[in-house]
């Protein structure tokens, strides 16, 4: 029985072909399977994404019209601001021009005052001459009168008279108001302006006052101080002014009218001035309107003086009085020096002199 052969090329090029093409199919369909898979994981995390995205799309746009609306608020409210700051604005203006009104108002009646006053005296002064030529009528006690504001009874309770009286005027800035902010708008007016302010005008009224209660034949010395003391009557430093007449008072009170009051307070050298008076004075009338902020000396700090200190200046400056001299205080007190007066009443009564705080618009 005959065999037959085998031979590896017995497969026919179709059978070849087909089995590739079936193995090809089948990696296809694999792969297939596998990038729908992945495909369809890919897009689940792109949509998840795309919410995200969408969700912070929909914030942000709730914040910007947020914003927006915060913006206008803003805008509200920066243009009411606006509105309210101009309103203020105008009415500081005008509350400005009133004041400077009032104050030229204020003016024109003081020197109105003073031009009646003027003729009082001149009237007064007549009267005077006519009483010296009819001797029989009479001269009275007092050198010169006083007429003051009103139908008044000037009864202080002070202790008037003395042989050698000393009138000490306090000419320091603080003299130039009754509250810090006036007296700061007065220090940087000119010097015009500054010996028209009411309370200097009121101490000028007071000295002329004090002046009509001076007998005649005492003798009388009126000073000025500050930051240093000096007489009104050039050439009177140290000495006394014999009370003649009408016109020695009126030369003292004319020296007074040209102070200019600046700079600080030192009683030291007001009562050193006092001490250097030959033969001493028996009477002192003080007019100021609050403790001393130096000493002997202006102090290098330029910081506000704290009240300790300058009760320390007042018990330094009481060291220089002449002894045995009564102090009488007419204190036209300053806003923010609430020890003042206890210390200076204190004063008065340590030297058996007398306390006046007087209202605004006496004598």
């Amino acid at each position: 029985m005959a065999r037959r052969s085998f031979s590896v090329f017995s497969l026919s090029f179709l059978d070849v072909m087909s089995c590739g093409l079936g193995a090809t199919i089948l990696i296809l369909i694999i792969i297939s399977a596998q990038i729908r898979e992945k495909a369809e994981v890919a897009n689940d995390a792109l949509r998840a994404a795309a919410t995200l995205i969408e969700q912070e799309v929909q914030d942000a746009r709730k914040n910007l019209l947020r914003l927006r609306d915060s913006s206008a608020v803003r805008d509200t409210r920066t243009t009411g601001a606006a509105a309210e700051i101009e309103r203020l604005q105008t009415l500081i203006a005008e509350l400005r021009t009133e004041a400077d009104q009032q104050d030229n108002d204020s003016l024109a009646k003081k020197e109105s005052a003073e031009q009646l006053r003027a003729d009082v005296q001149r009237l007064e002064e007549g009267t005077r001459r006519l009483a010296e030529a009819q001797p029989e009528a009479g001269t009275g006690e007092r050198v010169r009168s006083f007429i003051g504001k009103g139908n008044r009874q000037y009864l202080t309770g002070m202790r008037m008279g003395g042989q050698r009286v000393l009138i000490l005027v306090d000419s320091s800035a603080s003299m130039l108001g009754r509250t810090y902010a006036n007296v700061v708008r007065y220090r940087a007016m000119p010097d015009g302006r500054k010996v028209q302010a009411p309370k200097w005008r009121q101490t000028i009224d007071v000295v002329d006052w004090l002046t009509t209660q001076i007998q005649p034949g005492a003798r009388f010395q009126i000073y000025a101080f500050n930051e240093q003391a000096g007489t009104t009557v050039a050439g009177s430093d140290g000495g006394w002014i014999e009370a003649r007449d009408g016109n020695d008072f009126d030369a003292a009170l004319a020296g007074l009218r040209k102070v200019v009051p600046g700079k600080g307070t030192s009683l030291f050298r007001a009562f050193q001035a006092a001490r250097s008076l030959k033969p001493a004075p028996d009477n002192i009338f003080l007019i100021t309107d609050g403790l001393p902020t130096q000493g002997e000396t202006v102090p290098a700090d330029p910081e506000p003086i704290r009240a300790d200190r300058r009760a320390n200046f007042l018990r330094q400056a009481i060291a220089e009085l002449p002894s045995g001299v009564p102090v009488n205080v007419i204190l036209l007190p300053m806003e923010g020096d609430p020890e003042a007066a206890f210390r200076f009443w204190e004063l008065a009564m340590r030297t058996r002199g007398s306390f006046l705080a007087p209202a605004k618009d006496w004598p």
